[in-house]
């Protein structure tokens, strides 16, 4: 069995993979995340999921597989990353309260010993409820939107921001892993037989 490398340094990410039992090692890609408005959100995480899998699958010699993923927020059409500080972790909270967004995550699977390379993207819709300044606030002084598109975990303290979402829970997270166990089957691995009925 080829060994899974994640190409991400999300701690949620990692923490659903280890959920449904894969072993993976971890090595991070040092591509600069660059949102291009001209693309769609769709293209756009499809593209620098790909990046990033192949910045790592380049300089790996042997056989494995390679998972590169990339998420973002987007409302009304823009497309919003993680804050660069607070006072923009606070514009985009602002933006998102009593309304509905979108959160895109795109997978791209490299298998190294042929460069087979698979590609997906997930969307979910998520509402969030109505917040005052203060609220706001308060939730950023927990440090938790800072590294986090949109601004927001919804794994974390952030869930009570949340009223509903429509579409995959995971993807919000960061990794759908419905996308990313059809991703691993069309290249050969079921992760149900390979992994998870052997634990």
């Amino acid at each position: 069995m080829d060994k899974i490398i994640l190409a991400s340094s999300s701690p949620r990410r990692k923490m659903l993979l280890e959920q449904i039992g894969i072993p993976f090692n971890i090595i991070i890609s040092n591509v600069e995340e660059i949102i291009n408005s001209n693309i769609s959100p769709s293209e756009l995480v499809k593209s620098l999921s790909k990046q990033k899998a192949e910045n790592v699958s380049n300089n790996l010699k042997g056989d494995f597989i390679v998972i590169g993923a990339d998420t973002v927020v987007v409302y009304k059409g823009k497309i919003l990353g993680k804050p660069k500080d607070k006072k923009e972790a606070f514009c985009m909270l602002s933006m998102l309260q009593g309304n509905i967004h979108e959160v895109y995550t795109g997978i791209t699977i490299i298998r190294t010993k042929d460069k087979l390379i698979k590609t997906g993207v997930e969307k979910t819709e998520v509402y969030m409820r109505e917040l005052s300044s203060d609220l706001i606030n308060s939730y950023i002084e927990t440090n938790e939107p800072m590294d986090k598109a949109g601004a927001y975990g919804i794994q974390g303290k952030g869930a009570v921001l949340i009223d509903k979402i429509h579409g995959d829970y995971n993807n919000v997270v960061g990794l759908p892993l419905n996308l990313l166990s059809k991703l691993l089957e069309e290249i050969g691995i079921n992760i149900f037989k390979d992994y998870i009925f052997k634990l």
